[in-house]
């Protein structure tokens, strides 16, 4: 799996690309944790366009991620889950947790203003 992220302020984007496995979660927890070490995230937006498969240790990585910006007081949003990863976020209850938008609109910039 690949990942691509850029940070503008406060705000990072991650682009994943492949299967969000054990190593991909723990590589995206690492880079994520060093940031928030670095500089305040208020708002992490997660594009799924191109994951083709979550595992247990993806969900954990996320609810993980979500606990450490919410209580900084940030957001987090993914966008362009595919039907049946978004199936597997829904069946987790990360839905609740996480808005989940099924592209990129200007939308998701209002939530987190």
């Amino acid at each position: 799996m690949d990942m691509e992220v850029k940070q503008l302020r406060n705000t990072v984007v991650v682009k994943l690309d492949g299967e969000m496995d054990m190593l991909m979660a723990e590589k995206l927890k690492k880079d994520i944790d060093q940031r928030l070490l670095n500089k305040p995230i208020a708002n992490l937006i997660i594009d799924m366009e191109k994951v083709t498969f979550i595992d247990s240790s993806g969900l954990g990585a996320i609810i993980g991620i979500y606990k450490k910006i919410n209580a900084v007081g940030g957001g987090i949003a993914m966008l362009g889950t595919q039907p049946h990863v978004k199936k597997v976020l829904v069946f987790s209850g990360i839905d609740k947790l996480v808005n989940i938008y099924s592209n990129e609109c200007d939308d998701i910039m209002d939530e987190f203003r």
